[in-house]
């Protein structure tokens, strides 16, 4: 059990039998009343996020989350297989639990799988990952006032702004929390 006054932004909790991770916090003390702490919790196992807000010293179950090392094999309609590192065993995830996630993923990445008591809960990309352009539109010398833009596609399917210099085949460091270029690789 932990207090919400221990509140930090990324500890998992378990409130009313689902698995939360703190996203944001914040301590509230009214100058009329008890005081509170508001936050705002993503859900683990559907990726909603909701707010919640606790009386000052309640306690509420912390989850302990494993994370493992896997490597991404292949998809199979719907399903995405990843291989543990260590085990070498095989299993697979629902493309729902993968939205976002498979904007980033190749074959034969290695990411991390999170799992709470067994039940696989989704995977942990890197803070970046290589992708190579596979379509972009040509660049047009002269139209470079400030900070220009255009559309590429990535090898992932995955839409994002990019400087005019960058042409088809370059490779590109891209940002996974946000989906966006980072720099050439």
């Amino acid at each position: 059990m932990i207090s919400v006054n221990d509140f930090k932004t990324g500890l998992t909790v378990e409130v009313d039998g689902d698995i939360f991770t703190v996203l944001d916090f914040q301590h509230v003390k009214p100058g009329k009343g008890a005081a509170f702490v508001r936050s705002k919790l993503k859900n683990l196992r559907n990726g909603n996020t909701v707010e919640r807000t606790f009386r000052a010293g309640e306690t509420i179950g912390r989850a302990i989350i494993e994370n493992r090392a896997v490597q991404y094999l292949y998809a199979s309609g719907s399903e995405h297989v990843f291989m543990d590192n260590q085990t070498y065993d095989q299993f697979s995830l629902e493309a729902d639990q993968l939205e976002w996630e498979l904007n980033f993923l190749k074959e034969n990445m290695t990411v991390n799988i999170v799992s709470y008591q067994g039940e696989l809960l989704g995977i942990n990309l890197p803070t970046s990952v290589e992708l190579k352009v596979v379509e972009s539109e040509p660049s047009v010398k002269g139209n470079t006032a400030q900070g220009a833009t255009k559309s590429a596609k990535l090898e992932t399917g995955l839409t994002v702004q990019v400087p005019l210099f960058i042409d088809e085949n370059d490779v590109l460091l891209i940002d996974t929390r946000e989906g966006k270029y980072i720099s050439r690789a």
